[in-house]
């Protein structure tokens, strides 16, 4: 599948050496991500099944990533030409028949994962004044109408093309069209979709801007599409306060806007599950979605208190391909999404139709008490008021998310970075999750070959 972007990085490397290869060997990159993971959920209780048929399962798994990165330069002249590779694999270690289910890694025909799986993908790329274009495989977009994620071994990307221009003084321009995801935990691409939809699209298309108005205030718009699921508008904008030298406030307010498209609600496919919730049009994309987030910070405290509203008509929607199957009718591994709101959390997303919820975090840096590279963070968010799916009664759920990073700052394994996150999710009423209990530890290090 990544047959035409290797040969097209072949073709630039080959037309480096001919324009003026300078820039294009000299500002190149080369690196080497490791990532080791421990991921165990607990599933303490399942709401929506029957209590009489209800197994406790535990999902845990261990595994072991890596990531080998290409960054090249740029050739000389007025249009320059580069190219950029990735290579992941992903080995699984620990965590068979019975245990896994978490998304963690492909399954094998038995039911327990694969015993290791990769991918190749390559992006071409040109620059003209301060505009660049990439097409490729190995896009990894960070917008807030797309977030790639990477929450387990191996990160998820993208096949298509993307834009960003910073021709004018404080504003940047991103727009861009992909066809593929690739899952971060698959071998293979499928096409692009949305919660609970067994069909696919094979055009995500996007446009928006970020302009700095103020050097202390920052405003967004960005409209997507996802051709044959849905539309969606976001306004956002973000205000930091400077009190003092260690002191600041920081305001961040985002909205959303999605609406169907084409074949939407229409049936063989196409329809959104909102998330498990209600939804006034079955199948149908119709939401409004606002939160507001303010963050104290002084030294090294942050305390950040938010609230968000899910409109009542159906739930929130965004990019994510997990229902779907590829060429060879596999769908584990394929899964795998993130969103641009800060309940997207640990373990929940507090996203369905007519959710409240109220959150807030407490982070600390202790480098403040001279142990640099030390944070640590606790979180809390509460949703009330979510619509049960058959549009009887209401539904609560609450999570808390705790996390302590460290990452060494000097010596031989400078860089070296763990991550200890643990997590615990309960709900009530037939649309909540199931209760989880969630234990995560992680060991990143990244080489930089000179």
């Amino acid at each position: 599948m990544y047959k035409s972007s290797l040969a097209l990085a072949v073709a630039l490397g080959v037309l480096a050496q001919q324009a003026g290869a300078a820039g294009f060997v000299e500002d190149s990159k080369l690196s080497l991500s490791s990532r080791t993971m421990y991921f165990d959920n607990n599933v303490r209780e399942d709401h929506a099944a029957a209590s009489t048929n209800f197994k406790r399962r535990d999902q845990r798994e261990v595994g072991q990533g890596f990531k080998l990165d290409y960054i090249s330069g740029f050739t000389e002249g007025t249009v320059g030409f580069g190219v950029d590779a990735q290579a992941i694999w992903g080995i699984h270690l620990d965590g068979g028949r019975g245990y896994h289910k978490t998304g963690f890694s492909p399954d094998s025909s038995d039911g327990s994962s694969e015993s290791q799986w990769g991918r190749i993908g390559a992006n071409a790329k040109a620059r003209f004044s301060k505009t660049e274009a990439h097409f490729g495989s190995a896009l990894a977009p960070m917008l807030p109408i797309l977030v790639t994620n990477d929450g387990r071994l191996l990160p998820q990307s993208f096949e298509g093309g993307t834009i960003t221009s910073k021709e004018i003084d404080n504003l940047t321009i991103n727009a861009g069209q992909l066809t593929h995801a690739m899952g971060r935990a698959s071998t293979n691409r499928t096409g692009m979709s949305v919660s609970g939809a067994s069909a696919d699209s094979n055009k995500f298309r996007y446009g928006g801007l970020d302009y700095k108005l103020t050097p202390d205030l920052t405003l967004q718009y960005y409209y997507s599409n996802l051709e044959d699921f849905y539309k969606q508008q976001f306004l956002g904008a973000t205000h930091v306060f400077k009190i003092a030298d260690d002191q600041s406030f920081k305001t961040d307010l985002r909205y959303f806007d999605s609406s169907s498209d084409g074949k939407n609600g229409s049936g063989g496919g196409y329809n959104f599950d909102n998330n498990g919730g209600y939804a006034k049009h079955a199948g149908e994309v119709d939401n409004k979605t606002w939160s507001a987030m303010f963050t104290y910070t002084l030294g090294g405290h942050a305390l950040m208190l938010g609230h968000q509203q899910v409109s009542d008509d159906g739930g929130f929607v965004w990019l994510n391909q997990g229902g779907v199957v590829d060429g060879n009718g596999r769908s584990e591994g394929a899964g795998g999404a993130s969103f641009y709101l800060f309940t997207d959390s640990m373990i929940n997303q507090f996203a369905k139709a007519g959710e409240n919820t109220t959150f807030g975090q407490y982070s600390y840096d202790f480098a403040r008490l001279g142990v640099p590279g030390l944070k640590a963070s606790v979180s809390y968010l509460r949703g009330e008021d979510g619509r049960n799916q058959n549009g009887n009664g209401t539904f609560s759920e609450w999570e808390r998310d705790a996390r302590v990073d460290y990452v060494l700052q000097e010596g031989t394994l400078k860089g070296l970075g763990f991550s200890l996150r643990q997590g615990v999710y309960r709900g009530t009423g037939t649309s909540s999750a199931r209760d989880v209990d969630q234990t995560r530890f992680i060991v990143n290090y990244t080489y930089a070959f000179k």
